[in-house]
């Protein structure tokens, strides 16, 4: 009988374990439920951006990625944008693909713009910077680096 017991008492640990990891499985997936509306914003580029990933009007989450397909006659990226209800994006604002930090994840930037209209569900952003590579990053870097050091030598030599 006490081994019977000691049974049900490390099943039902393992049980509560298990539900624990059940719980924050779902918790930390990019799975979302979506309660707002759809708006759509084509790129040339999204380079690490995926289906789920955040989106933010300055810094603060307001909805996340809903789709990300290929049009194959002209090769743009189409994203679908799932938002909040109580988020109104202006019609002149600017979408891009920025990332945490230089490594870190990709997301979905939006800056709104100053316009009192604003895109209605369904619609589409018409101004987006695509995403900017880490290898053009470095290069960039490099090369105003070199100019910098170039001006430099030049000014201390007149």
């Amino acid at each position: 009988m006490k081994a019977n017991g000691i049974e049900v008492i490390v099943g039902a640990a393992v049980l509560l374990v298990a539900i624990f990891f059940l719980g924050f499985a779902y918790k930390s997936s990019q799975w979302q439920h979506n309660t707002g509306y759809t708006i759509e914003a084509n790129f040339d580029r999204v380079d690490g951006l995926s289906t789920g990933s955040d989106v933010r009007v300055n810094g603060v989450k307001v909805g996340h990625v809903g789709q990300i397909r290929l049009d194959a006659s002209d090769y743009v990226a189409h994203v679908t944008i799932a938002l909040n209800s109580e988020v109104k994006i202006p019609t002149d604002s600017i979408a891009e693909v920025a990332s945490d930090g230089l490594l870190g994840s990709k997301y979905m930037s939006i800056t709104p713009g100053n316009k009192d209209s604003v895109i209605s569900p369904g619609g589409t952003i018409s101004r987006t910077r695509p995403a900017t590579g880490l290898d053009s990053l470095i290069s960039k870097f490099l090369f105003n680096k070199g100019e910098s050091d170039g001006k430099k030598a030049a000014d201390q030599t007149h």
